[in-house]
């Protein structure tokens, strides 16, 4: 594997920095929601769970940031507004669009970081290291989502593919702003 450059290792940590802190936002969304309108305390414990995974996460990626001294994405303000929307607007459709929420984010984040693995090298093994580690759970959570319900069928797959092209919008953007 070739070294990619500098400016490619930052694209990489600004992008999944943002990318992790949204999912945390999604979730607090979603929390908001369970907290004041549904009540349904098993999937506030799934959602609950796997906000945690996604604090693990951003946590790394916020100190690689300080640590190589990257500019995080300038529209973070905007992504945590989106993502609590999201997050809350998904739970008040529903479990199986929250959950669907879920799914949809991980499969365009799952490809992702395939992407990402693909194309890091020897020279940046820790990082590396990471993005399978948390690739991993961002798969386990897609799971969790379909066994709580997320489904496709009928109206839910427009929700699915604009849940699905938000992310990616949002990905190409934190690359390079």
């Amino acid at each position: 594997m070739t070294k990619i450059n500098k400016k490619k290792i930052e694209e990489f940590i600004r992008v999944d920095h943002a990318g992790e802190r949204g999912a945390i936002k999604i979730y607090e969304g979603q929390l908001l929601a369970l907290n004041t309108f549904i009540k349904d305390d098993d999937l506030k414990k799934t959602i609950e769970e796997m906000k945690r995974h996604e604090k693990e996460h951003c946590d790394y990626f916020e100190n690689e940031i300080k640590k190589r001294n990257i500019n995080p994405t300038k529209l973070l303000p905007l992504w945590d507004l989106m993502g609590v929307g999201l997050g809350f607007g998904s739970t008040i459709l529903g479990k199986k669009a929250a959950m669907l929420c879920t799914a949809s984010v991980e499969e365009v984040i799952d490809k992702h970081y395939l992407n990402q693995i693909k194309q890091l090298g020897n020279d940046e093994k820790n990082l590396k290291k990471k993005i399978v580690k948390f690739r991993e759970d961002e798969l386990n959570h897609k799971d969790i989502a379909y066994e709580k319900g997320a489904t496709k069928k009928g109206i839910y797959s427009i929700l699915d593919k604009v849940i699905k092209t938000g992310s990616k919008i949002a990905i190409n953007i934190s690359e390079k702003i």
